[in-house]
Protein backbone atom coordinates (compact mmCIF):
# COMPACT_ATOMS: atom_id res chain seq x y z
CA UNK A 1 0.00 0.00 0.00
CA UNK A 2 3.18 2.25 0.64
CA UNK A 3 4.47 1.57 -2.30
CA UNK A 4 1.31 2.29 -3.96
CA UNK A 5 0.96 5.50 -2.80
CA UNK A 6 4.32 6.92 -3.50
CA UNK A 7 3.69 5.77 -6.93
CA UNK A 8 0.52 7.53 -7.09
CA UNK A 9 1.78 10.80 -5.17
CA UNK A 10 4.89 10.91 -7.70
CA UNK A 11 3.31 10.12 -11.46
CA UNK A 12 -0.23 11.38 -10.44
CA UNK A 13 -0.04 13.99 -8.52
CA UNK A 14 3.76 15.19 -9.26
CA UNK A 15 3.69 14.49 -12.54
CA UNK A 16 7.36 13.22 -12.59
CA UNK A 17 8.53 10.81 -15.19
CA UNK A 18 11.71 8.81 -16.21
CA UNK A 19 14.79 9.17 -14.18
CA UNK A 20 13.76 12.08 -12.00
CA UNK A 21 10.58 10.25 -11.01
CA UNK A 22 12.57 6.95 -10.06
CA UNK A 23 15.03 9.06 -8.17
CA UNK A 24 12.65 11.20 -5.84
CA UNK A 25 10.11 8.06 -5.92
CA UNK A 26 12.78 5.86 -4.55
CA UNK A 27 14.20 8.80 -2.05
CA UNK A 28 10.42 9.06 -0.17
CA UNK A 29 9.58 5.49 -0.66
CA UNK A 30 12.56 4.14 1.40
CA UNK A 31 13.05 6.99 4.03
CA UNK A 32 9.39 6.48 5.24
CA UNK A 33 10.05 2.57 5.21
CA UNK A 34 13.85 2.87 7.04
CA UNK A 35 12.56 4.88 10.01
CA UNK A 36 9.61 3.51 10.74
CA UNK A 37 10.48 0.34 10.73
CA UNK A 38 13.89 1.01 12.33
CA UNK A 39 11.81 2.97 15.24
CA UNK A 40 9.72 -0.03 15.93
CA UNK A 41 12.61 -2.50 15.68
CA UNK A 42 15.02 -0.88 18.09
CA UNK A 43 12.52 -0.39 19.74
CA UNK A 44 11.37 -3.98 20.77
CA UNK A 45 15.59 -4.60 20.99
CA UNK A 46 16.24 -2.20 23.00
CA UNK A 47 13.72 -3.26 25.36
CA UNK A 48 14.51 -6.96 25.22
CA UNK A 49 18.12 -5.67 25.99
CA UNK A 50 16.98 -4.05 29.79
CA UNK A 51 17.05 -7.97 30.37
CA UNK A 52 20.70 -7.86 30.04
CA UNK A 53 23.13 -6.87 33.03
CA UNK A 54 26.84 -5.72 31.62
CA UNK A 55 28.39 -6.19 34.48
CA UNK A 56 26.93 -9.54 34.96
CA UNK A 57 28.43 -10.79 31.64
CA UNK A 58 31.65 -9.15 32.42
CA UNK A 59 31.48 -11.23 35.73
CA UNK A 60 30.58 -14.49 33.42
CA UNK A 61 33.52 -14.23 31.49
CA UNK A 62 35.88 -14.45 34.27
CA UNK A 63 37.41 -17.66 34.49
CA UNK A 64 35.79 -18.88 31.50
CA UNK A 65 37.89 -21.03 28.70
CA UNK A 66 38.92 -18.43 26.04
CA UNK A 67 36.93 -20.44 23.12
CA UNK A 68 33.36 -20.13 25.56
CA UNK A 69 34.90 -16.65 25.95
CA UNK A 70 35.29 -15.54 22.37
CA UNK A 71 31.55 -16.81 21.79
CA UNK A 72 29.97 -14.98 24.50
CA UNK A 73 31.71 -12.15 24.18
CA UNK A 74 30.47 -12.21 19.94
CA UNK A 75 26.54 -12.88 21.46
CA UNK A 76 27.27 -9.39 23.94
CA UNK A 77 28.34 -7.57 20.86
CA UNK A 78 24.55 -8.09 19.48
CA UNK A 79 22.81 -6.31 21.89
CA UNK A 80 25.46 -3.16 22.89
CA UNK A 81 24.65 -0.67 20.55
CA UNK A 82 28.24 0.87 19.59
CA UNK A 83 29.98 2.00 16.14
CA UNK A 84 33.76 0.77 16.00
CA UNK A 85 35.08 3.83 18.02
CA UNK A 86 32.43 3.65 20.88
CA UNK A 87 33.32 0.14 21.56
CA UNK A 88 36.34 1.09 22.62
CA UNK A 89 35.36 2.37 25.98
CA UNK A 90 33.80 -1.24 27.10
CA UNK A 91 36.39 -2.74 25.08
CA UNK A 92 39.03 -1.24 27.77
CA UNK A 93 36.84 -2.24 31.01
CA UNK A 94 37.40 -5.67 29.57
CA UNK A 95 40.68 -5.45 29.80
CA UNK A 96 40.53 -3.98 33.36
CA UNK A 97 38.75 -7.40 34.01
CA UNK A 98 41.86 -9.23 33.20
CA UNK A 99 39.68 -10.88 30.30
CA UNK A 100 41.60 -12.61 27.85
CA UNK A 101 42.49 -10.27 25.27
CA UNK A 102 41.64 -12.26 22.15
CA UNK A 103 38.09 -13.00 23.84
CA UNK A 104 38.30 -8.77 24.11
CA UNK A 105 38.95 -8.49 20.35
CA UNK A 106 35.19 -10.67 19.48
CA UNK A 107 33.43 -8.16 20.91
CA UNK A 108 35.42 -5.22 19.82
CA UNK A 109 34.64 -6.60 16.18
CA UNK A 110 31.14 -7.83 16.84
CA UNK A 111 29.57 -4.84 18.89
CA UNK A 112 29.55 -2.68 15.45
CA UNK A 113 29.30 -5.45 13.06
CA UNK A 114 26.21 -7.13 14.33
CA UNK A 115 24.69 -4.20 16.43
CA UNK A 116 20.83 -3.66 15.93
CA UNK A 117 20.74 -0.46 13.21
CA UNK A 118 22.41 -3.21 11.41
CA UNK A 119 19.98 -5.99 11.96
CA UNK A 120 16.91 -3.47 11.63
CA UNK A 121 18.01 -2.51 8.58
CA UNK A 122 18.65 -6.18 6.89
CA UNK A 123 15.55 -7.47 7.84
CA UNK A 124 13.95 -4.00 6.31
CA UNK A 125 15.93 -4.49 3.19
CA UNK A 126 16.40 -8.12 2.86
CA UNK A 127 14.49 -10.17 5.09
CA UNK A 128 15.08 -12.58 7.92
CA UNK A 129 17.01 -14.82 5.64
CA UNK A 130 19.66 -12.24 4.38
CA UNK A 131 19.74 -11.28 8.03
CA UNK A 132 20.15 -14.37 9.84
CA UNK A 133 23.28 -15.30 7.66
CA UNK A 134 24.52 -11.84 8.12
CA UNK A 135 24.36 -12.39 11.85
CA UNK A 136 25.97 -15.86 11.54
CA UNK A 137 28.98 -15.12 9.47
CA UNK A 138 29.31 -11.89 11.53
CA UNK A 139 29.32 -13.82 14.76
CA UNK A 140 31.64 -16.31 13.13
CA UNK A 141 34.31 -13.46 11.96
CA UNK A 142 34.49 -12.16 15.65
CA UNK A 143 34.93 -15.52 17.36
CA UNK A 144 37.80 -16.79 14.76
CA UNK A 145 39.30 -12.97 14.36
CA UNK A 146 39.37 -13.15 18.91
CA UNK A 147 40.40 -16.82 19.28
CA UNK A 148 43.09 -16.42 16.15
CA UNK A 149 44.47 -12.91 18.23
CA UNK A 150 43.88 -14.48 21.57
CA UNK A 151 46.69 -17.51 20.59
CA UNK A 152 49.14 -14.76 19.47
CA UNK A 153 49.93 -13.72 22.83
CA UNK A 154 49.84 -10.05 21.92
CA UNK A 155 49.20 -8.92 25.29
CA UNK A 156 52.97 -7.12 25.38
CA UNK A 157 51.99 -4.41 22.41
CA UNK A 158 48.82 -2.90 24.84
CA UNK A 159 50.49 0.51 25.29
CA UNK A 160 48.53 1.62 28.23
CA UNK A 161 49.07 0.98 31.54
CA UNK A 162 45.58 -0.43 32.55
CA UNK A 163 45.49 -1.23 36.53
CA UNK A 164 44.35 -4.47 37.43
CA UNK A 165 40.81 -4.36 39.30
CA UNK A 166 41.56 -5.38 43.59
CA UNK A 167 38.42 -7.54 43.43
CA UNK A 168 36.43 -10.11 41.34
CA UNK A 169 33.69 -8.95 39.45
CA UNK A 170 29.99 -9.43 40.75
CA UNK A 171 27.10 -10.20 38.82
CA UNK A 172 24.79 -7.18 40.02
CA UNK A 173 21.37 -8.04 40.10
CA UNK A 174 19.16 -5.19 38.74
CA UNK A 175 15.48 -5.16 39.46
CA UNK A 176 12.79 -2.27 37.21
CA UNK A 177 9.61 -2.57 36.46
CA UNK A 178 7.82 -2.96 32.83
CA UNK A 179 7.08 0.43 32.14
CA UNK A 180 10.69 1.76 33.64
CA UNK A 181 11.69 -1.07 30.56
CA UNK A 182 9.67 0.59 28.43
CA UNK A 183 10.63 3.67 28.98
CA UNK A 184 14.35 3.27 29.20
CA UNK A 185 14.08 1.32 25.56
CA UNK A 186 11.88 4.48 23.97
CA UNK A 187 14.00 6.82 25.60
CA UNK A 188 16.98 4.94 24.03
CA UNK A 189 15.21 4.30 20.90
CA UNK A 190 14.59 8.08 20.56
CA UNK A 191 17.94 9.33 21.45
CA UNK A 192 19.20 6.65 18.73
CA UNK A 193 16.75 7.96 16.58
CA UNK A 194 18.33 11.58 16.85
CA UNK A 195 21.54 10.68 16.03
CA UNK A 196 21.06 8.59 12.90
CA UNK A 197 17.95 10.09 10.97
CA UNK A 198 19.95 12.48 9.08
CA UNK A 199 22.48 9.68 8.07
CA UNK A 200 19.64 8.01 6.69
CA UNK A 201 19.02 10.80 4.53
CA UNK A 202 22.19 10.80 3.29
CA UNK A 203 22.14 6.85 2.28
CA UNK A 204 19.04 7.06 0.82
CA UNK A 205 19.74 10.24 -0.99
CA UNK A 206 22.98 9.07 -2.61
CA UNK A 207 21.23 5.66 -2.69
CA UNK A 208 18.80 7.26 -4.66
CA UNK A 209 20.75 9.24 -7.10
CA UNK A 210 22.57 5.77 -8.11
CA UNK A 211 19.64 4.04 -8.62
CA UNK A 212 18.33 6.95 -10.94
CA UNK A 213 21.44 7.91 -12.92
CA UNK A 214 24.06 5.14 -12.69
CA UNK A 215 23.66 3.02 -14.85
CA UNK A 216 23.80 -0.66 -14.20
CA UNK A 217 26.35 -1.84 -16.47
CA UNK A 218 28.42 0.25 -14.72
CA UNK A 219 28.04 -0.89 -11.02
CA UNK A 220 28.61 -4.62 -12.72
CA UNK A 221 31.74 -3.93 -14.82
CA UNK A 222 33.99 -3.09 -12.19
CA UNK A 223 32.30 -4.62 -8.98
CA UNK A 224 29.19 -7.23 -9.91
CA UNK A 225 28.83 -10.46 -11.38
CA UNK A 226 31.91 -12.96 -10.81
CA UNK A 227 34.33 -10.56 -11.17
CA UNK A 228 37.02 -12.08 -8.69
CA UNK A 229 38.31 -8.96 -7.36
CA UNK A 230 35.16 -7.87 -6.27
CA UNK A 231 34.99 -8.55 -3.10
CA UNK A 232 38.83 -7.69 -1.49
CA UNK A 233 38.11 -4.19 -3.68
CA UNK A 234 35.08 -3.86 -1.80
CA UNK A 235 36.50 -4.06 1.83
CA UNK A 236 39.62 -2.31 0.86
CA UNK A 237 37.64 0.38 -0.03
CA UNK A 238 35.42 0.30 2.77
CA UNK A 239 37.95 0.56 5.44
CA UNK A 240 39.00 4.39 4.87
CA UNK A 241 35.32 5.07 5.32
CA UNK A 242 33.69 5.93 8.32
CA UNK A 243 29.91 5.61 8.54
CA UNK A 244 27.36 3.16 10.61
CA UNK A 245 24.44 1.17 9.33
CA UNK A 246 22.07 3.56 8.98
CA UNK A 247 24.59 5.55 6.44
CA UNK A 248 25.90 2.66 4.28
CA UNK A 249 22.82 0.32 4.18
CA UNK A 250 20.80 1.99 1.79
CA UNK A 251 23.63 2.03 -0.67
CA UNK A 252 24.36 -1.46 0.04
CA UNK A 253 20.38 -2.62 -1.21
CA UNK A 254 20.79 0.02 -4.43
CA UNK A 255 24.61 -0.88 -5.32
CA UNK A 256 22.72 -4.79 -5.09
CA UNK A 257 19.98 -3.24 -7.56
CA UNK A 258 22.61 -2.31 -9.63
CA UNK A 259 24.12 -5.78 -10.44
CA UNK A 260 26.95 -6.03 -7.01
CA UNK A 261 26.14 -9.79 -5.76
CA UNK A 262 25.31 -9.09 -2.16
CA UNK A 263 28.05 -10.90 -0.08
CA UNK A 264 30.63 -8.16 -1.91
CA UNK A 265 28.17 -5.19 -0.80
CA UNK A 266 27.61 -6.91 2.55
CA UNK A 267 31.75 -7.13 2.56
CA UNK A 268 31.95 -3.37 1.99
CA UNK A 269 29.58 -2.54 5.18
CA UNK A 270 31.68 -4.89 7.58
CA UNK A 271 34.12 -3.34 6.52
CA UNK A 272 32.91 0.10 6.83
CA UNK A 273 31.25 -0.24 10.26
CA UNK A 274 33.97 -2.56 11.98
CA UNK A 275 36.92 -1.02 10.39
CA UNK A 276 37.69 2.71 10.36
CA UNK A 277 40.74 4.75 10.22
CA UNK A 278 39.38 6.38 13.08
CA UNK A 279 38.43 3.44 15.04
CA UNK A 280 42.84 2.92 14.45
CA UNK A 281 43.61 6.61 15.67
CA UNK A 282 41.79 6.18 18.31
CA UNK A 283 43.38 2.35 18.85
CA UNK A 284 46.63 3.75 18.52
CA UNK A 285 47.09 5.55 22.00
CA UNK A 286 45.90 2.49 23.29
CA UNK A 287 48.00 -0.50 21.28
CA UNK A 288 51.22 -1.02 19.38
CA UNK A 289 50.94 0.01 15.77
CA UNK A 290 51.52 -4.26 15.25
CA UNK A 291 48.79 -5.21 17.03
CA UNK A 292 46.39 -2.67 15.50
CA UNK A 293 47.98 -4.20 12.31
CA UNK A 294 47.27 -7.98 13.09
CA UNK A 295 43.83 -6.50 14.05
CA UNK A 296 42.51 -5.21 10.93
CA UNK A 297 44.28 -7.68 8.89
CA UNK A 298 42.94 -11.11 10.80
CA UNK A 299 39.34 -9.07 10.31
CA UNK A 300 39.73 -7.88 6.76
CA UNK A 301 40.77 -11.43 5.73
CA UNK A 302 38.20 -12.65 7.93
CA UNK A 303 35.35 -10.47 6.10
CA UNK A 304 36.72 -11.10 2.87
CA UNK A 305 36.76 -14.94 3.56
CA UNK A 306 32.75 -14.25 4.02
CA UNK A 307 31.98 -12.42 1.37
CA UNK A 308 33.05 -15.14 -1.14
CA UNK A 309 30.98 -17.76 1.15
CA UNK A 310 28.15 -15.14 1.18
CA UNK A 311 28.70 -14.82 -2.73
CA UNK A 312 28.46 -18.70 -3.58
CA UNK A 313 26.11 -19.36 -1.04
CA UNK A 314 23.22 -16.78 -2.73
CA UNK A 315 24.21 -18.00 -6.22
Amino acid sequence: MWKEFVDYLTVNMLGLTGRVNDTINFFIYDTVKILFLLILIIFVVSYLRTHFNTEYVRAHLQGKSELYGNVLAAFFGIITPFCSCSAIPLFLGFIQARIPLGVTFSFLISSPMNNEVAIALLFTLFGWKITAIYIGFGLLVAIVGGFVIGKMNLEKYILLDVKPMESELKDVEVKITQKQRAKEAWDYTYDIFKQIWIYVLIGVGVGALIHGYVPADFIAKYAGGDNWYGVPLAVILGIPMYSNAAGVMPLVEVLTDKGMLLGTALSFMMAITALSLPEAMILKKILHTKLIAIFFGTVGVGIICIGYLFNYILK
